[in-house]
């Protein structure tokens, strides 16, 4: 009995060391993994404009009162985030939180423009719905041409001299901030600034 109890005693702390070393293994290779991963940064597409391109001047009248002017040769003071919606897409919905946050924290260098197309009467109720009344909301189908956008939601950071500094699908809070990102780092993605470290690697 007492020799069962021992065996039984040595097999536990044996179990136990081996999912001690199991546990330490796991955590090292999920430490190296992310050492491998960038960060994500906005899902960037082939067409549409490049990083550097002047964004041709555009002037729109806001559903919410008052002229909208971007692109190059506006005189614009600040940076736009130009984001693109659409009523009927529930991730951009689920985004107008983090727009806000956006809007009211880079306010200093940063002016945020809804854009999106279609019937106006449409987008009036959801802007009222939504409580973006103190918004500039354009709509417009040439200017998410020009720029490549080709999914929603979708945004584009444009300088205060109307050139394209990143844009991409942004279907969450880090890929929206992976463009201001790429604007401090003077790249045009986050994708693009990890592949220029791996290069110098």
């Amino acid at each position: 009995m007492i020799d069962a109890l021992i065996i039984s005693n040595i097999v536990s702390w044996i179990a136990i060391a081996a999912l001690c070393l199991i546990v330490f293994a796991l955590t090292r290779q999920i430490g190296l993994l992310h050492e491998r991963m960038g960060p994500v940064g906005a899902l960037t597409v082939a067409k549409g404009m490049k990083a550097g391109e002047a964004l041709p001047p555009f002037s729109f009248p806001s559903l919410t009162g008052g002229q909208v002017e971007v692109g190059a040769g506006t005189n614009a003071s600040k940076s736009t985030l130009l984001f693109f919606l659409s009523p009927d897409c529930p991730v951009c919905k689920s985004l107008l939180p983090v727009i806000a946050s956006v809007r009211s924290r880079e306010a200093s260098w940063l002016d945020v423009v809804l854009a999106s197309d279609g019937e106006p009467s449409e987008h009036q109720a959801f802007l009222r719905n939504q409580n973006l009344e103190d918004y500039p909301y354009i709509l417009s189908a040439d200017l998410g041409l020009t720029i490549g956008v080709s999914k929603l939601p979708y945004a584009a950071l444009v300088d205060e001299r109307g050139t394209m500094v990143a844009h991409g699908l942004t279907n969450t809070r880090e890929h929206i901030e992976s463009l201001f990102e790429a604007k401090t780092r003077g790249v045009a993605s986050i994708q693009d600034y990890m592949e220029q470290e791996q290069q110098r690697a």
